[in-house]
């Protein structure tokens, strides 16, 4: 069984005016997301939206020294990117849709992803969303160090570093034994 996991799709990360936008190469994946989004949901697979979330001005949270305030409780930045956020509206009733809140790059740090996945009888992980190289790869190297198999959509992951996005797509393959589909 598979599950396909959208990471941080949001406004911040994905829109000219995000906090924390990787623009452009962000908004290119939009058709690529929302269209594997709507296969595996009409495949019956598990669908999980695997959502930063930060608390204004939590001082306490270590990405406060890295990076400006993002993806903010109750924020529009925090709404999925473009027609991803009408996907997941008319879906988001299906017992095969979950939202999930995560507070660290990897989607399994703090959170009961690894269980909602096993309960499921899930072994393979899809991957696409922002950024290819934090919180994509966190959550890959997680998924690898617990056992699933794991794929990556080349069309479907981006970020504001073009060299990490590179470096991470390598590091994929070669270190996660990933498959990478372009």
């Amino acid at each position: 069984m598979k599950a396909l996991l959208n990471i941080d799709y949001t406004n911040d990360f994905v829109d000219d005016k995000g906090a924390l936008t990787c623009g452009e190469p962000g908004q290119q994946i939009e058709s690529e997301i929302v269209s594997l989004t709507k296969q595996f949901i009409d495949n019956g697979d598990y669908v999980v939206f695997a959502i930063d979330l930060h608390e204004e001005k939590d001082q306490y949270h270590p990405e406060t020294k890295l990076y400006p305030p993002h993806n903010i409780k109750g924020t529009k930045g925090r709404s999925l990117y473009g027609t991803l956020q009408e996907v997941y509206d008319t879906y988001k009733e299906n017992q095969n849709t979950y939202w999930m809140d995560k507070t660290r790059y990897s989607a399994f740090a703090g959170t009961n992803l690894e269980m909602k996945l096993r309960e499921r009888g899930i072994t393979e992980v899809h991957l696409v969303g922002v950024c290819t190289d934090i919180c994509v790869l966190h959550t890959a190297v997680d998924a690898y160090n617990k056992g699933f198999s794991i794929t990556v959509y080349e069309k479907a992951v981006a970020s504001f570093n073009q060299v990490g996005h590179e470096w991470a797509l390598t590091h994929f393959k070669n270190s996660l034994n990933a498959t990478v589909i372009k």
